[in-house]
């Protein structure tokens, strides 16, 4: 059985991050790791963040999380490559190979990066390959939450 989890690197919007949740749900995502500034489902005196709940519609409840400070992603990093996921970050680079392209390994661990400036360097060096969505329009990107989506429903 293949296994998939998914690394939200500083992603801004809870809104984004709540409908990530649900469609993590949808699809069977065993965790989300949430790195950096990307908003938790439960703030730090442990209260439900209203809009991650509501776009959620409780999936953040039901699908396993883990904030993660920037510091500490160089070792979550390696645990997950130790654990052996092939970490696979979500991005358009010169060498990306087009998602329709992709084949995932049992243990998949996709990186999405955040709203304005996507996956940081650090990720994209450490992990093993980048994928992408093929664009047609004229705009080079897609919604995060809705990247997720694609990427999940494409590769489940």
């Amino acid at each position: 059985m293949k296994k998939t989890i998914i690394i939200l690197d500083n992603i801004r919007s809870a809104h984004n991050v709540g409908s990530v949740f649900r469609t993590s749900d949808g699809a069977g995502v065993e965790k989300i790791y949430l790195l950096g500034t990307t908003p938790s489902p439960r703030d730090r005196f442990g209260r439900e963040v209203p809009e991650i709940k509501k776009t959620s519609l409780g999936a953040s409840a039901m699908v396993n999380w883990e904030h993660i400070d920037n510091e500490d992603t160089e070792a979550l990093l390696l645990r997950l490559k130790s654990e052996g996921f092939e970490l696979v970050a979500v991005e358009q680079t010169p060498t990306g190979t087009s998602l329709y392209d992709f084949i995932p390994s049992d243990k998949t661990c996709y990186i999405f990066g955040n709203e304005i400036d996507g996956v940081g360097s650090r990720l994209l060096d450490t992990a093993s390959k980048a994928i992408e969505i093929p664009m047609k329009g004229k705009k080079e990107s897609l919604n995060v939450s809705v990247t997720v989506g694609v990427v999940l429903f494409r590769n489940g």
